[in-house]
């Protein structure tokens, strides 16, 4: 079965419509929260680091290191790996950003009116008209903010995804129906091919999540390391600082359950 995105404006409506799809297919329904909880248990980060690369705006710290960065590819690897047995909807923010390129997608946008969205706040959070206004303008330029920062993308371009809905016109039932149509189309179903690109793409972002948090924890930048998989078989790129280094990174790598051998391509930086 597809994996399916929920992207959504802050009270748009995404949540009911994730729990509702989960539901009529059968589908497990994964929040930020489980997903931030679950890169915690998994890579021993700090639980405040996760949310913030998920949410907080960029600094000047995050421009020096790229520390989102390297938490962003630990939450990545952690999503992968929950989806893996496909049936699963991710309605948390950036869900189509993490997973871009896993095979059999489905990026879903949900938009809504501002009316739709103030009545929602003023509900939930207890504020007056105005007030829900300014919240919701605060959380969609921080999104767009923290999108461009670090994907150079419009988070609301259309192109991003394969299919937006108006929810407050459709409606939670019938936005369900349409998901749910959708995910039963031929072009979204999972063959050998992709299930085994699946099965890669778990294993090269869990080799580079490790390779991210131990940077992480140095609180150093890993030159963009590149990684790859195929049938346990690991091959990395990149340059790091010295061949203490390089074979440090190969440890981490070699102690990733699944990998069975490494093509080692690293590179030392030149010292003159």
């Amino acid at each position: 079965m597809a994996i399916i995105t929920i992207s959504r404006g802050s009270f748009s409506g995404g949540k009911s419509l994730a729990e509702c799809t989960a539901a009529k297919l059968g589908y497990k329904c994964i929040s930020r929260e489980e997903l931030v909880d679950a890169a915690v248990r998994r890579y021993r980060v700090p639980e405040q680091k996760l949310q913030d690369a998920l949410t907080g705006k960029p600094g000047l710290l995050d421009r020096l290191i790229n520390e989102k960065s390297h938490y962003l590819l630990c939450l990545r690897a952690a999503l992968v790996r929950m989806v893996k047995d496909e049936k699963s909807i991710y309605h948390g923010h950036a869900g189509h950003l993490l997973l871009k390129g896993v095979p059999h997608l489905i990026r879903v946008r949900v938009i809504a009116s501002m009316a739709f969205r103030t009545e929602a706040v003023m509900k939930s959070r207890h504020l007056d008209s105005r007030s829900a206004v300014e919240y919701i303008e605060k959380v969609d330029a921080e999104r767009n903010e923290w999108t461009r920062f670090l994907y150079h993308i419009d988070w609301n371009d259309p192109s991003q995804y394969d299919l937006v809905l108006n929810i407050d016109r459709l409606g939670i039932s019938d936005a369900c129906e349409v998901v749910s149509r959708v995910a039963s189309l031929e072009q979204y179903r999972p063959n050998r091919e992709s299930r085994l690109e699946l099965e890669n793409a778990s294993l090269s972002t869990e080799v580079r999540a490790v390779i991210a948090c131990d940077a992480a924890r140095k609180g150093v930048a890993d030159a963009g390391v590149e990684v790859g998989a195929e049938n346990g078989i690991v091959t990395v790129k990149g340059t790091v600082a010295s061949l203490e280094d390089a074979e440090r990174m190969r440890e981490l790598i070699r102690a990733v359950p699944g990998v069975i051998a490494v093509d080692s391509r690293i590179e030392v930086w030149p010292h003159w």
